[in-house]
């Protein structure tokens, strides 16, 4: 039985049974990942006037993003009350979380997808003050707002789209990292 159908609305039991369904994770991994990539691309577009497709994979998705907000949502969720702890928190996460995946990549195909060198408080040009910043702003609005429309926006999905939606993107992410893995996404403003 589905645990949604018997626990209220405002249950605090509902938040953590929602996120038990193995579909309810990966639609909001990719929700996060083309959010990102969204953000991404609006950055560039921007302050460089011209659209990039960021990113290590062809498709609209920066699975950082989506890796990172799983981390957060994790880790953090139950600070909710608290949102100076949560906020200095989610910037120690994903400081971590970036400068690990930046020296990743750049050991694993000897190319930077980012490099913060000019900016203020950088440290090895893979991370900087400002990023964490914006991580931990981004990290307030995914708990508040973000998580709670997700949520109430995957219930209104019937099952079984969510099913199929979610193991065809799920797939075609999978066919994007496994050719990226081999010939990754590399070029003008994609890489450094």
């Amino acid at each position: 039985m589905d645990t949604r159908t018997i626990i209220p609305k405002n249950s605090r039991l509902r938040h953590r049974t929602i996120g038990f369904s193995f579909f309810y994770y990966i639609w909001l991994f990719l929700f996060l990942s083309f959010l990102g990539w969204i953000w991404e691309a609006s950055l560039f577009l921007i302050f460089k006037h011209q659209f990039v497709n960021r990113g290590i994979l062809f498709g609209p998705w920066l699975p950082i993003y989506g890796a990172g907000g799983l981390f957060l949502y994790f880790l953090l969720y139950r600070l909710k009350k608290h949102p100076f702890l949560l906020f200095f928190l989610a910037i120690t996460i994903c400081l971590s979380l970036e400068y690990f995946c930046s020296w990743f990549l750049e050991k694993q195909w000897g190319v930077r997808w980012w490099d913060y060198s000019g900016s203020f408080g950088n440290l090895n040009g893979r991370i900087c003050v400002s990023g964490g910043l914006a991580f931990g702003t981004g990290a307030l609005l995914l708990i508040y707002l973000l998580i709670p429309w997700f949520e109430r926006f995957y219930e209104k999905i019937p099952a079984r789209i969510r099913k199929a939606m979610g193991i065809l993107f799920l797939l075609l992410l999978i066919a994007d990292g496994a050719y990226a893995a081999v010939s990754p996404h590399t070029g003008a403003g994609i890489t450094y």
